[in-house]
């Protein structure tokens, strides 16, 4: 076993210092104080929820490659979280939206699959050598698992890895552009929401669907909103947990039971257990959302589900190091072109179809980010709109590996 050479160690501890953070981080975003204020009208708290816990990693203070923390957050607190965040959900509100949503997280996925072959091309008119490479070190086989994290998540870029293998190391590499990339990425949408209004004005879009879905929930959570007793906590906690165990249960059995009747479904990621995990979850939490359990939102569901989310974002955070973008630069250039069509082709289509700037950001990190984190930017415009992030990324997952697979199709037949 590799032994870690950080400074802590301890996940327990590193739970107490991930825990500080977010609580400084809370504090003084919700400060009067004039300096404060200026600062986080500029970086949006959630930034800082990624970025300070990666210097903690960056700096070696911890070792977010083999800390616990995110297994336990990501399989445990999401599927609580997603319940409680669902729990309260207004399917015909969300259905109002129109097409609009479902469009821009669609062209998302294209931008994704088009976008991989594009950047070759461009990179190998002045640099054939970067993209190059034979046999498993060939690399578009590495982007092909980027293609399976980007259009889906974990399950499709593992699957990707199966399907096209690239070596090790490549796979390695490929990971640490995946997530940079993409991390970068998560900043700039955040810092938009802060200028949505003129984003919005650009695009001449009209927002007022979003805008009725938000107050609708507002109005909803505060006719019944009350102080929760410590029997409505326990309640809501024994609701998040008992339906995470059911999901995981249930995902124990539907993975390997498809795995071995019908692996041909792999391709739509539903050998994955950690796809049924999300979906079941997701579904019990709409299920609810038709019982008197919706009720629980007026005691607080969505602020614990919101608690569990940014431990969430913690827990990943911590597993970026800002030193690995010195590394490989090449193909961090890839990347970044990569996702540059990604974007571009979201901007085109939104101007043309008059998207707000939410499905704009929700179309993409639906894709980029999947179940983690797009429920996370759907709350950083407000924590009603968290269960359109969702449902979006479970469509992801269903397309994850089948788009990915695509996409490698198309980068092994410029790559030169």
């Amino acid at each position: 076993m590799e032994t870690s050479h950080a400074l802590i160690t301890n996940d327990a501890v590193v739970l107490g210092l991930l825990l500080a953070i977010l609580a400084f981080v809370f504090k003084t975003s919700s400060s009067n104080h004039p300096g404060l204020r200026k600062f986080y009208g500029i970086i949006p708290m959630l930034l800082l929820c990624y970025f300070l816990p990666s210097l903690l990693n960056t700096f070696n203070i911890v070792d977010g490659e083999h800390s616990q923390l995110y297994f336990v957050a990501s399989r445990f607190l999401l599927p609580a979280c997603l319940i409680l965040l669902t729990l309260s959900v207004d399917l015909k509100e969300i259905a109002r939206l129109g097409y609009k949503p479902v469009l821009m997280f669609l062209t998302g996925t294209i931008g994704v699959i088009l976008g991989g072959p594009l950047a070759i091309l461009i990179v190998s008119m002045f640099n054939p050598d970067l993209i190059g490479g034979a046999g498993p070190e060939a690399v578009w086989r590495g982007m092909t698992t980027v293609a399976g994290s980007w259009i889906g998540g974990g399950a499709n870029q593992a699957a990707m890895y199966e399907v096209f293998s690239p070596s090790n190391t490549l796979f390695g590499i490929m990971i640490t552009v995946d997530i940079i990339v993409a991390e970068v990425w998560m900043a700039f949408l955040l810092l938009g929401i802060g200028r949505k209004d003129a984003i919005d004005r650009f695009f001449k879009a009209d927002a007022s669907a979003v805008d009725h879905l938000q107050k609708k929930m507002e109005e909803y959570s505060k006719s019944i909103s009350r102080t929760p007793t410590t029997t409505d906590l326990m309640v809501m906690l024994g609701i998040a947990f008992a339906a995470t165990g059911v999901s995981h249960l249930l995902a124990d059995v539907f993975a390997p039971y498809i795995q071995a009747h019908a692996p041909y479904l792999a391709k739509f990621s539903l050998t994955s257990k950690f796809f049924w995990l999300i979906v079941i979850a997701t579904t019990i939490g709409v299920v609810l959302s038709f019982t008197k359990a919706r009720e629980y939102e007026g005691a607080g569901a969505s602020k614990i589900g919101t608690v569990f989310i940014f431990i969430l974002v913690a827990t990943i955070g911590m597993k970026m190091d800002i030193r690995s973008l010195g590394d490989h630069p090449g193909l961090f250039m890839v990347g970044g072109i990569w996702m540059l069509i990604h974007i571009i082709l979201l901007v085109i289509v939104g101007k043309a179809i008059r998207a707000p700037y939410f499905f704009l950001a929700i179309g993409s990190k639906a894709n980029i980010g999947g179940a983690a984190s797009a429920p996370v930017l759907a709350a950083a415009f407000h924590p009603a709109l968290a269960p359109v992030g969702v449902l979006l990324a479970v469509f992801g997952y269903v397309l994850g590996t089948y788009g990915a697979w695509l996409c490698g199709i198309l980068m092994q037949s410029v790559a030169p």
